[in-house]
């Protein structure tokens, strides 16, 4: 790699500490140039989007997760009142909270349990991971991410005593979904078996009139949050999603939404060499041929960035991997994103990212400032963190050794304002790519499909169970079962529920196996 490749395609943005290398991209003379036509469109369309056009035809939504860190920019007085208002609401709550004029049945809270799944969970996670000290951190966070009993427990166990100084949060913008309304009943169950009321304990982060607004009113929980309609789960970690168990935990949260500010500020140029998020739209489309060819393996440099591949796994995957474009044409776009931290990663899958199937580019996430405070000398003059940065160094060496390309991400140091800047970075990218492939960021059918599949088993569950009470003691291989139901097609998904409820003793369910798996038997006792 020439110097000279090097300083003609790394991009330096000093106003928000930030570099954007992708001199190790494959770039030639005037790929960069070429595609500055196809951004005036993705600019305009972009700034169409933040002045409050109709992003989401689908639903007949705007989308405006970016006027949450800047209520100027909503479309409407009343839209920014109520955003400014909801910031003002989060940080008096989380003082209270801290200060004791909110309590638990135990008294001071010092735990917080946030139910929500998706980019209800995902966000909030990463930044807590990113930006927590245990040692100063006002409350310890935990998460109830999935309909997992087992997980459920294990979070309950971690909890342990400190249930009465706990502090739940259940964030869902319809209230119906059943991931999180289960956790909700989990955690309730559990507080109650506490001999503690859940609402006391309780606070509900949703849209105004869901089912879950209704609950927590009925129930009087201690608190409400908004989720609007404009804001997509895996865009509203800098709503109250994510600013309410960052605030209770301590974190910085004007911090946080300056870090995006800047950096949207930045990133609404209309000059391609000047604006990153533009810059790292076109590496996606160069590095994927703009069809999603190759792989993105996000390896950040620190420990503490350890969750951000998974946050962008939604927001990236979500948001690009659809069947149609905005015609109507099968196109089965998408990037599928991957990853851990390094070095970690050296001693796991870099093997085959520098000499196996190369259907990949990589993303290295370079962070300068190694810790707060001085290091040790773990040899002579060096440290811990210079060998760190070696081994990235070294990583991206040995790649390109083998025309492994690459893109590479410098910021100082992890601070509030630097995460909400790469979250800010990452949903703007999102944007400019859907707008070059052509298709729609902000919708999502497949993850409909999936929750309407999963109510189809679940009604299933329902059917199994009253054909074996009304038979009790008779035994019905999978078949005869589906078939005395009136479901004669699925057999298969009746023998893995019917399996599934008697490793649980599910109301009774019983599997008998003779011979073949196959031929297994299910049946309630008389």
């Amino acid at each position: 790699m020439s110097w000279d490749q090097f300083t003609r395609y790394n991009f330096s943005f000093p106003e928000v500490d930030l570099d954007l290398d992708l001199s190790r991209l494959g770039l030639k003379d005037g790929d960069i140039e070429s595609f500055e036509p196809k951004f005036t469109n993705a600019f305009e369309k972009m700034d169409a989007l933040e002045k409050g056009s109709i992003a989401n035809p689908d639903e007949n939504r705007m989308v405006g997760h970016y006027w949450l860190r800047d209520p100027d920019l909503a479309p409407t007085a009343d839209l920014a009142r109520e955003i400014r208002s909801t910031i003002e609401n989060i940080k008096s709550f989380a003082t209270q909270v801290h200060e004791g004029g909110i309590q638990g049945d135990g008294g001071l809270f010092t735990d917080v349990l946030v139910i929500g799944i998706g980019g209800s969970a995902l966000g909030p996670q990463f930044i807590s991971h990113a930006l927590g000290q245990p040692s100063t951190d006002k409350a310890r966070i935990h998460f109830f991410d999935n309909t997992d009993p087992d997980g459920m427990d294990l979070v309950l166990d971690e909890i342990g005593d400190n249930l009465n100084r706990t502090l739940s949060l259940v964030v869902s913008k319809s209230g119906g979904t059943a991931e999180t309304r289960n956790g909700m009943l989990e955690a309730k169950k559990a507080y109650e078996a506490n001999g503690l009321n859940f609402g006391r304990h309780a606070v509900a982060i949703t849209g105004e009139g869901s089912k879950l607004d209704q609950v927590a009113k009925t129930e009087d929980w201690l608190s409400g949050f908004p989720m609007w309609d404009w804001v997509g789960g895996r865009t509203s970690v800098l709503g109250a999603v994510g600013l309410v168990p960052a605030a209770l935990q301590g974190i910085d949260i004007d911090a946080l939404l300056h870090g995006a500010k800047a950096i949207d500020a930045l990133t609404r140029k209309h000059c391609l060499k000047e604006n990153p998020a533009a810059l790292l739209a076109l590496a996606w489309f160069h590095a994927t041929s703009g069809k999603g060819r190759k792989d993105m393996v996000v390896l950040p440099y620190k420990d503490r960035l350890l969750l951000f591949s998974r946050y962008l796994q939604q927001l990236i995957m979500e948001s690009l991997g659809k069947e149609f474009d905005l015609q109507g044409n099968v196109v089965n776009q998408g990037i599928t994103v991957y990853g851990n931290k390094g070095s970690t990663d050296q001693h796991a899958y870099v093997q085959q990212l520098r000499e196996g199937v190369p259907n990949f580019f990589v993303t290295f996430i370079e962070i300068l400032k190694d810790r707060t405070g001085e290091s040790m000398q773990v040899e002579d003059a060096i440290t811990s963190g210079d060998f760190l940065q070696g081994f990235y160094l070294g990583t991206r060496e040995a790649l390109s050794e083998k025309c492994r390309t690459s893109i590479t991400i410098t910021t100082d140091a992890i601070t509030p304002e630097s995460v909400s800047r790469l979250i800010g970075l990452y949903e703007r990218a999102v944007g400019f790519y859907a707008t070059l492939v052509g298709i729609n960021a902000y919708h999502q059918p497949g993850v409909e499909a999936g929750k309407k599949a999963a109510g189809v088993a679940i009604e299933l569950c329902r059917s199994i169970l009253s054909t074996l009470k009304a038979n009790r003691g008779q035994s019905f291989d999978a078949p005869t079962l589906a078939a005395a139901i009136g479901q004669s097609d699925s057999a298969e998904m009746i023998y893995k529920l019917a399996t599934h409820m008697a490793a649980n003793g599910t109301a009774g369910v019983s599997k008998t196996e003779t011979g073949h798996w196959h031929a297994a038997t299910f049946s309630m006792s008389a």
